[in-house]
């Protein structure tokens, strides 16, 4: 029996599948809020295989009673900890919200955990920010931590408060450092959607161009649905162990953008530099990338790149979709929901 925050999000959504697939009882906290958001999980909970086994429940990391109240009853043995405001430009803008949830939230989920069922197995879901400023290329576990976002901080707190709680508790608990990761579920103001969304809307001619900050940024970018099944792993070995979860390729936003118009038959040719800089229709000469200032990060990550060998040693997990796999993947799906081919 597992219990998943952040149920409603990307991950949580395909870590239920994996899981209930696997024979769990599964139950996802929610946020209370006036509009459902449960897109991504309306399937679980309308398969006729799966009744009886998923559940949902109100619940907040803001809010240390509802957490108690759904431990209590559930008294699980897995709770992966996937809730937080994951957004890191949205961190700029509101850093005390974000410690408040993707920090202090962790701990008190933690907390709960730790005196209503201490001998469930926890999974913190921590992330490759935690390196911003990397003192080294590609980054392993062993890696110096350099944050360089509220979001980055509030998730270094949760990574040594998991951390603490396993010395001081004995509590199985575990960090997984995981690399970016996309799908075609992934939020549309996170590039990756941002510029597929865009191509899928461009081809409907229902825009003209995206606007992108940097463009030399490089990350290491997988598919979410093969990170969930690292995650489990990490909770059936013996000791708890921190993993660094990632492809081990890294790629460049512009990158993206090529891939993605690519998928479409776009060909894009650059001119200009810095915030000057556009990408043009190779074929018809159109504008179809521009630089905005406004998506800058006041502090840079310029270039993450995952060392993941301790996890295929240990786990036997290796990514099973590529990068231009995954970009087909998303823009094959955002051209589907606005129902136009290309």
């Amino acid at each position: 029996m597992a219990v998943i925050s952040g149920v409603t999000g990307q991950d949580g959504s395909y870590l239920a599948e994996l899981l209930l697939q696997k024979g769990y009882a599964v139950h996802g906290l929610v946020r209370r809020a006036s509009t459902l958001n449960r897109q991504r999980i309306d399937h679980l909970r309308n398969d006729p295989s799966t009744r009886g086994r998923f559940h949902l429940h109100y619940a907040d990391l803001g809010d240390t009673e509802s957490l108690i109240a759904v431990l209590t009853a559930v008294q699980p043995d897995e709770v992966y900890n996937l809730a937080a405001q994951s957004h890191v430009g949205i961190s700029f803008r509101m850093p005390t919200y974000t410690g408040e949830v993707t920090g202090l939230g962790t701990v008190r989920l933690l907390e709960a955990v730790r005196t209503l069922c201490p001998g469930a197995r926890f999974y913190q879901a921590s992330t490759s920010e935690l390196f911003g400023k990397a003192k080294e290329i590609p980054q392993n576990e062993r890696t110096p931590f350099h944050p360089r976002s509220p979001y980055a901080v509030a998730k270094l707190y949760s990574y040594w408060a998991t951390v603490n709680y396993r010395e001081a508790y004995g509590m199985f608990a575990v960090n997984g450092i995981l690399f970016n990761h996309e799908s075609p579920r992934r939020g549309e103001n996170f590039v990756t959607r941002k510029v597929t969304r865009a191509v899928a809307e461009i081809v409907a001619g229902r825009r003209e161009s995206v606007a992108l900050g940097n463009l030399e940024a490089r990350r290491d970018w997988g598919y979410a649905g093969d990170f969930v099944d690292a995650m489990w792993r990490m909770l059936q070995q013996e000791e708890p162990r921190d993993y660094v979860i990632g492809t081990g390729e890294s790629h460049s936003v512009r990158e993206l953008a090529e891939t993605a118009f690519g998928e479409v038959g776009i060909e894009l040719e650059w001119e200009g530099e810095g915030v000057d800089e556009t990408g043009r229709d190779a074929r018809t000469g159109e504008i179809r990338v521009t630089v905005d200032p406004a998506y800058f990060r006041p502090a840079e990550v310029d270039f993450l790149l995952a060392d993941p060998s301790a996890a295929r040693r240990d786990l036997g997990w290796r990514p099973r979709v590529t990068f231009t796999e995954l970009i087909r993947m998303m823009v094959r799906a955002d051209l589907e929901v606005l129902g136009v081919t290309a």
